[in-house]
């Protein structure tokens, strides 16, 4: 079977029945049309020629374009799922993706910003921003509630329960989890929804001044805006506002099992990458105070 045809199949299937998100699925198309490319260069079109060789030698290739090794490890992850299915639909006798392992990467802890850069955001916000409210929730949300984007965009007044002070979110995979509200988080949100007129419950909970749903590009435009102003980190992006949820939560003493869920991480070893991040912040700690240091 052509395996232009089978990507074909297969990204239907994770769309129809698996459910995945339109960005996970987006994802993946790109990586398996590099594959496919590769292929077509070296005219492999059937998918019961490719083989672990074959697969080893795309790889190669990869790491040939200066790809790091967290992007080669994503797209290995796109074939091996792609290899699987065609195993299990009877397309190939063998899944020649099966034994191939990731590269070893190193690890490169995430970096984070304190609770008062944070709220100069704030300060910052009433000062200049037209929507002072919307921004503060935006920030307030990402990091009270540990959030990714997506979640954050996704998010309906139904989900939201100021009374239990919990909200529920849909995560990867359209897994729900609840997730805590703080009481220092809820002043923020209740001053952003004083504004609003009381929508249905499937209506959107964060909207621009149109009234229209929040978007991905709009949360990254306005966290760079500010963290641009208040910090010299890296990466200014909303994911740095989870990163330093997760890593204040475990600097002051949180289960990392109950950080695992309230971040809506399938394994623990994802969640474990925090640990780090503490006990590294715990060594800079101890450098700069103890006189023995």
């Amino acid at each position: 079977m052509n395996i232009d045809l089978v990507v074909e199949e297969y990204l239907g299937e994770l769309k129809s029945i698996k459910r995945y998100s339109f960005n996970t699925v987006k994802s993946y198309s790109e990586d398996l049309n590099e594959l496919l490319t590769f292929c077509e260069e070296n005219t492999k079109l059937d998918i019961t020629g490719i083989t672990e060789k074959f697969i080893k030698t795309f790889l190669m290739a990869l790491n040939e374009k200066k790809l790091n090794k967290k992007s080669i490890s994503r797209k290995l992850s796109a074939l091996r799922g792609l290899f699987k299915y065609a195993y299990q639909r009877g397309y190939i006798k063998s899944n020649p993706a099966a034994i191939i392992s990731n590269p070893k990467a190193e690890r490169k802890l995430p970096e984070i910003v304190s609770t008062d850069i944070i709220l100069k955001t704030y300060e910052l916000a009433e000062e200049e921003d037209k929507e002072p409210e919307l921004v503060k929730v935006i920030f307030e949300l990402l990091y009270g509630c540990a959030l990714r984007v997506s979640e954050l965009c996704s998010l309906n007044i139904i989900d939201l329960d100021l009374n239990e002070k919990i909200i529920r979110i849909k995560g990867k995979g359209n897994k729900m989890r609840i997730v805590p509200v703080g009481n220092k988080s809820i002043p923020v949100i209740t001053e952003y929804l004083q504004g609003k007129i009381k929508l249905k419950g499937n209506s959107a909970l964060l909207t621009n001044k149109k009234g229209k749903r929040i978007y991905s590009r709009l949360v990254h435009r306005i966290i760079f805006k500010y963290m641009s102003k208040v910090t010299d980190i890296d990466k200014k992006s909303p994911h740095i506002l989870r990163h330093s949820a997760a890593t204040h939560m475990l600097d002051k003493g949180a289960d990392l099992r109950a950080v695992k869920e309230i971040l809506g991480h399938e394994n623990l070893s994802t969640t474990q990458i925090y640990t780090h991040v503490s006990i590294e912040r715990l060594k800079q700690s101890y450098k700069k105070a103890h006189p023995k240091s």
